[in-house]
């Protein structure tokens, strides 16, 4: 039996316009498509934690709302609503919807860097699919130390999902929740570290998208596609 507060909201408690977007997005890839195409909230003139709710009004999503609208349309769609946060050495942590499919492990995300959003669900498990983002992860200060997977139906009666105001404790909860710890070796981040800053001051800024396993990733933004094809590639 499913406990309060565990259980999917009904579909009445959604509006027209959101079962539409629930109706339409059916499948992971069709919310990263979706996602894709929104613009990426910055947050500017104030911090936000937006819902499925506020997301779909506002059209702008962070990496953290993004993920909580995937967990709400696909647990409509009968995938269970957990995330996977990574914990980075500067502080400026990720999270990700994360889902299995035929016994694999992918997931639907929105970043500003290229190599943070989706992975195919390619990944045997949890772990392996957290490790693909360590090289990625790499820029001037960035580096996961640590990761967790978490059931936001822990969060009881807490709307996260159809809330018109921030949900603070859903974040909370992240930082309070168990994280595994992992990491690259040391001399491999050093190396990536300097070619991330060479590339970028050789190519106007311009974030790099040439990582191994490319082929797992899910199709990247538009605005994430101007650099492919552009050298230095990355050290291999």
């Amino acid at each position: 039996m499913t406990r309060p507060g565990h259980a999917p909201p009904a579909r009445s408690a959604f509006t027209r316009a959101e079962r539409a977007v629930i109706d339409r997005l059916r499948t992971p890839l069709q919310v990263q498509r979706y996602l894709n195409r929104l613009r990426y909230n910055t947050e500017r003139g104030g911090e936000t934690l937006r819902s499925f709710r506020g997301v779909v009004a506002h059209r702008t999503a962070h990496c953290l709302e993004a993920a909580l609208f995937a967990a709400t349309v696909l647990e409509q769609h009968g995938y269970p609503p957990l995330v996977l946060s990574f914990e980075s050495i500067d502080l400026l942590d990720h999270v990700i919807f994360v889902y299995q499919h035929q016994g694999r492990w992918g997931s639907v995300a929105r970043s500003r860097d290229p190599g943070l959003h989706g992975r195919r669900p390619v990944f045997a498990n949890a772990r392996a699919l957290a490790r693909s983002y360590m090289e990625p992860y790499i820029d001037h200060t960035g580096g996961i130390r640590a990761y967790g997977v978490a059931d936001l139906r822990v969060l009881g009666r807490y709307d996260w999902r159809l809330s018109s105001k921030n949900v603070w404790k859903v974040e909370q909860m992240l930082i309070d929740h168990p994280h595994r710890k992992v990491s690259l070796p040391l001399a491999r981040e050093r190396i990536l570290r300097r070619w991330y800053k060479a590339f970028r001051t050789a190519n106007d800024d311009i974030k790099p998208v040439d990582y191994a396993d490319r082929d797992r990733w899910t199709e990247l933004p538009i605005e994430c596609l101007v650099a492919d094809g552009r050298l230095p590639r990355r050290p291999r």
